[in-house]
């Protein structure tokens, strides 16, 4: 973007980490509508300072449009005003976009869909954080890290509308009559529960269904007629035409509802994006190190403990360009 807010070419050079987190504190600041004149002028002079200033801005305000459903208060930057919660999860959409900035337009393209509506769910968690809900049916719901659903009971269902993230469900007999069918509809299809305790995980373009007791029917939003019973001690992945064939499910399936990441022979990569679902910001994993395997059960009540532990089990080395940006690369790397 040229100066003032004109368009510039479509950037072909990476937006550094500390450029993308300058742009993305100076989006939601303009945004808030008490921006003074003052700061105008600084963000005119930071703009012009430096092209990839510019280009940060022009995507900023391109990848900003997913967060232009937040409720006002999220982008006000009278910190010392707002409450804790409040500023926690301003500080949360802050460095969600900065780290949109810096990755492919493929990678905010398939995120964009989720955050704005997350934050008006009726129901929702921060990073790193999970909650139990009991509804008013007597369904227990725990919510996992970053996750968000809407609660409709209707006169002919118990419905759980789940944005993001994933939930455990420990359903109740339904207490009018006739009872009506508990389900729980995701962006791939419905899951009818079957008196059970099952998890639910919205991950990439699938839905993960893991059942501990009990029976779940999932049926994808494009198939044609049939469903699939997913029964106790059985996990299966649905797509929005087909469920997978199921397979057993693992003894700790459920261990994030007690805090804990169960790990057996796991690439490092997929640790580390497991991991950094319960750690606000980016956990990066070099290529270079990406298929070392690990395994074990960490605590996720704290996740630097074990990052910090990494080095002692495997051939890495982890580096923190800030607390909320860590990437593991190899040895003097």
């Amino acid at each position: 973007m040229g100066a003032h807010g004109q368009p510039l070419a479509v950037e072909a050079a990476t937006i550094s980490e500390a450029v993308a987190l300058q742009a993305a504190e100076w989006f939601f600041l303009l945004r808030s509508g008490e921006a003074a004149e003052r700061d105008r002028q600084r963000w005119t002079q930071w703009h012009d300072a430096d092209p990839a200033h510019a280009m940060a801005w022009q995507k900023a305000l391109r990848v900003g449009q997913t967060f232009e459903q937040l409720p006002p208060e999220l982008a006000r930057p009278a910190l010392g005003r707002a409450r804790r919660g409040v500023r926690q999860q301003r500080r949360t959409a802050t460095r969600a976009l900065a780290a949109l900035l810096t990755v492919a337009p493929a990678g905010w393209l398939a995120w964009r869909h989720s955050p704005a509506r997350d934050w008006l769910a009726e129901h929702r968690t921060a990073t790193g954080e999970r909650r139990s809900v009991r509804l008013a049916d007597g369904t227990q719901l725990q919510l996992d890290t970053a996750s968000a659903v809407d609660i409709d009971f209707g006169p002919h269902w118990r419905r759980i509308h789940l944005r993001t993230g994933a939930i455990h469900v420990e359903t109740a007999p339904d207490p009018q009559a006739p009872p009506r069918p508990l389900v729980v509809d995701t962006a791939q299809g419905r899951l009818r529960a079957l008196g059970t305790r099952f998890t639910v995980r919205q991950d990439g373009g699938h839905t993960r269904i893991a059942v501990f007791e009990g029976a779940v029917e999932a049926r994808p939003v494009g198939a044609q007629g049939g469903v699939t019973v997913v029964q106790a001690g059985q996990q299966a992945r649905m797509s929005g035409v087909v469920v997978a064939p199921v397979q057993p499910v693992g003894p700790l399936a459920d261990g994030w509802t007690r805090g804990i990441l169960h790990a057996r022979d796991m690439r490092l990569a997929d640790f580390a994006a497991e991991l950094g679902r319960y750690r606000p910001g980016i956990v990066r994993c070099d290529p270079a190190v990406a298929d070392l395997r690990i395994s074990g059960t960490f605590q996720l009540r704290d996740t630097t403990p074990v990052l910090d532990s990494l080095p002692q089990a495997l051939p890495v080395t982890v580096i923190y360009r800030t607390s909320w940006w860590v990437t593991l690369v190899a040895p003097g790397g």
